[in-house]
């Protein structure tokens, strides 16, 4: 029997695999269509995003959608972009901010899902946990594998820091990042939605 997306989706949003690791419980946040053409891949939703229901629905999500320079609009056309973090969940809070996603999404689903998106062109890497994931080659840090984003391109790969308030220094600290790597990218997000 052939998988169908809308299934998957509805199994992916009725998994509670690990909730009894998740201290506000199961909220699998996730979109996608098979129409899509620009992945995010994300970390893990935080209380905003738990508590709504609604991805990247925070300053977080704020400062991506200026990197990518589309509006909330176009950003939630889900027939244009899936959102699929890699953990779908909130994982809770730890010393130095919200604790790495929970392993099980990725091991369990993202396969099954890359599966169901054939139309992907571009997926945009955010954050360490889906550099470690998806990228071919590590290159030893978020730093160096932004600054090598090229290299990841013709595997349909765009690796990109997290857009948080919390990264703020890391951005002012390498200027280079808003004045080489987003111009790039706001070129290659133009093309692939034909906005």
């Amino acid at each position: 029997m052939v998988e169908k997306l809308p299934a998957l989706l509805d199994e992916i949003r009725a998994c509670r695999l690990c909730e009894d690791q998740l201290p506000l419980g199961a909220n699998p946040v996730l979109r996608a269509t098979e129409s899509a053409r620009l992945l995010i891949v994300g970390q893990a939703p935080g209380t905003k995003v738990h508590a709504s229901g609604i991805p990247w629905n925070d300053p977080s999500g704020d400062r991506l959608r200026t990197w990518l320079a589309i509006d909330r609009d176009t950003f939630y056309d889900e027939s244009r972009i899936a959102i699929i973090p890699m953990g779908f969940c909130y994982p809770g809070r730890g010393k130095g901010g919200d604790l790495p996603p929970r392993p099980e999404c990725a091991a369990t689903w993202h396969q099954r899902l890359m599966a169901q998106l054939p139309n992907l062109q571009l997926s945009l890497l955010v954050g360490q946990y889906a550099q470690r994931h998806y990228l071919p080659h590590w290159y030893g840090s978020i730093t160096e594998n932004v600054r090598h984003y090229r290299d990841a391109l013709p595997a349909g790969y765009f690796p990109l820091p997290h857009p948080s308030p919390r990264n703020t220094l890391w951005l002012r600290r390498r200027p280079w990042f808003e004045e080489e790597v987003v111009p790039e990218l706001q070129h290659h997000v133009k093309k692939i939605l034909k906005v």
